[in-house]
């Protein structure tokens, strides 16, 4: 058993929201659907040329889906009688890329009817969409063998982090489903790519947190971006549309752009600070351990065998 496959046995053996009988594998789809990953890429290099943005949207997508119930896709779910949407809960309301994951299910669907879920196709284009951003030039092996759930769970999305929790709130979300503070620093360097809405920081700019400072100057550079709370800012001013380590060295400087992203560094004494270092000094360790625990989140009580179905239209239940 590799380590992947370790990791995803034992998520599912001691997931808090429930066991699951079957083991996810690299290889689910090796003798059903082998041609997945390629259709899927196909679709992500098509919609990428369009909107640079959709690798952050994507892995946004995937978080926010995993942190409630798990990776089952109900985030993808509309309204409908006995669904009542997450979509449609304040976490989600920006959330976006919804139709590029329909294009691939469709696409998937002509080539491997009935096989591959809508869960598996978030997490595989999580995946997808870091390599194309400039990541990992040997990504993770992302674990298949997901199934769809047929239900929603709006108030569950209490459990995603906000921007405006405190320290303590964001990081007993992560470990409410089993995610360290290594995952914590690993994830959150998702935000070296994609942009954020003022009304998410604003509340910065007035601030005496010490948990959370910020430069001066990266202060006033804000200022005069944010001209309204919904205009959007990139989180890696420098980079803003490359999968790199710039992110931490934003926090070392005190550039993050989140309250959330800055404590990670500078609350004091906490054992997340040594993790930004050593992500700050070396990208090989930042990639390695992104994959690790973009498997472990991807992981998260995952609905397997006889549980859930493949739904048909990942927007509703067959």
């Amino acid at each position: 058993m590799n380590s992947f496959q370790y990791i995803a046995l034992a998520l599912c053996t001691v997931s808090i929201f429930g066991g699951c009988n079957a083991q996810l594998s690299a290889t689910f789809y090796d003798s059903t659907c082998p041609n997945v990953s390629s259709v899927a890429r196909g679709i992500l290099v098509q919609a990428r040329q369009t909107d640079v943005r959709i690798g952050a949207k994507i892995i946004r997508l995937h978080f926010h889906d995993c942190m409630v119930n798990g990776c089952d896709a109900s985030l993808l779910l509309d309204d409908a009688d006995g669904i009542d949407s997450e979509k449609d809960e304040p976490p989600n309301t920006t959330i976006d890329g919804y139709s590029v994951l329909d294009d691939i299910k469709t696409a998937v669907e002509n080539v491997c009817p009935g096989v591959v879920s809508c869960a598996d196709i978030v997490a595989l284009a999580a995946q997808i969409s870091v390599s194309l951003d400039g990541g990992p030039t040997n990504p993770w092996k992302v674990q298949f063998g997901r199934r769809d759930s047929t239900t929603a769970n709006s108030t569950g999305t209490i459990a995603i982090p906000s921007p405006f929790d405190d320290f303590a709130t964001v990081r007993r979300k992560f470990t409410d489903v089993g995610l360290d503070a290594t995952d914590m620093v690993a994830l959150s360097g998702a935000h070296t790519i994609g942009k954020a809405r003022c009304l998410t920081f604003n509340q910065r700019f007035d601030s005496n947190d010490s948990s959370a400072p910020m430069d001066p100057t990266f202060r006033e550079e804000l200022i005069q971006a944010c001209t309204t709370g919904e205009t959007l800012v990139d989180f890696d001013p420098t980079t803003p549309n490359g999968f790199d380590n710039n992110y931490y060295t934003n926090l070392q400087n005190k550039r993050g752009l989140l309250t959330t992203d800055q404590f990670l560094f500078s609350t004091n004494g906490s054992d997340t600070i040594p993790i930004v270092n050593q992500f700050a000094s070396s990208q090989s360790d930042f990639f390695d351990n992104f994959g690790q625990s973009m498997v472990k989140l991807g992981n998260i009580s995952p609905l397997t065998g006889n549980n859930g179905q493949i739904r048909a239209d990942c927007k509703r239940v067959n």
